[in-house]
């Protein structure tokens, strides 16, 4: 069919919306933290790590999908 992406297409889609949202959360955490919220700044920092580690994990793969043509 004509109107169907391919899977690497959709998967660098997914990683590109998964930095707009880390980038708007650190935005959030710096505001949370002017305002005192240091223990809310902490915890959004650290699921913030799990993105940023598993970002190059998702990078790789949609790279190696696109290299066998999906």
């Amino acid at each position: 069919m004509s109107g169907e992406y391919p899977l690497s297409d959709v998967l660098e889609r997914m990683y590109e919306n998964q930095l707009a949202l880390e980038a708007a959360l650190m935005e959030l955490t710096l505001h949370a933290e002017k305002q005192g919220l240091n223990e809310v700044g902490e915890n959004v920092r650290g699921a913030l790590f799990a993105i940023g580690e598993n970002a190059g994990h998702i990078k790789q793969g949609f790279a190696k999908l696109r290299s066998n043509g999906l």
